[in-house]
């Protein structure tokens, strides 16, 4: 295995001043990695907000407005307000069970110019981060390919 940056090998990262180290230089390039392929979703003509829900109601289909404010965190006349302005605009759609449920229990679902738009973000952010990716060595690409799963398992560990 390759040594890190100091000169240490990757199996002492364990100790706690090299992983603080770590976190320390892979924090701000995470960040601004993070922030740079939100923007491509503003190119597109969405917020960054209006993205998230909308990626989120495709994955989970059917999800009601009180399940999806507990997830990102806001109250739910927020959240319902949100909902309200992308179905008007044709991205959300609401559903109830029966046409006698009660009108707040509703299901949302991703309209075919929704799914078309996250479509268009998705390509969006992948032309902007594959230009970049074709800048590296192939070394280097095969590294941050070999990074994919350390990284995905950073956001399954719970504290």
């Amino acid at each position: 295995m390759a040594a890190m940056r100091d000169g240490t090998p990757p199996d002492q990262t364990n100790e706690a001043g090299d992983v603080a180290a770590l976190a320390d230089r892979l924090r701000p390039v995470m960040l601004k990695l993070s922030r740079r392929l939100r923007r491509e979703a503003q190119k597109v003509g969405i917020s960054v907000l209006d993205a998230q829900i909308l990626g989120i109601i495709r994955k989970c289909p059917g999800m009601g407005i009180s399940e999806l404010a507990t997830l990102e965190q806001m109250s739910r006349p927020t959240m319902s307000a949100h909902v309200k302005r992308l179905e008007a605009v044709g991205w959300l759609t609401r559903e109830t069970d029966r046409p006698d449920a009660d009108k707040r229990r509703v299901q949302l679902s991703l309209t075919a110019e929704g799914e078309q738009t996250l479509q268009s973000i998705r390509r969006s952010r992948n032309t902007w981060l594959g230009a970049r990716l074709a800048t590296l060595t192939p070394e280097e690409c095969a590294a941050l390919d070999a990074a994919i799963g350390p990284l995905s398992r950073l956001l399954e560990i719970r504290f």
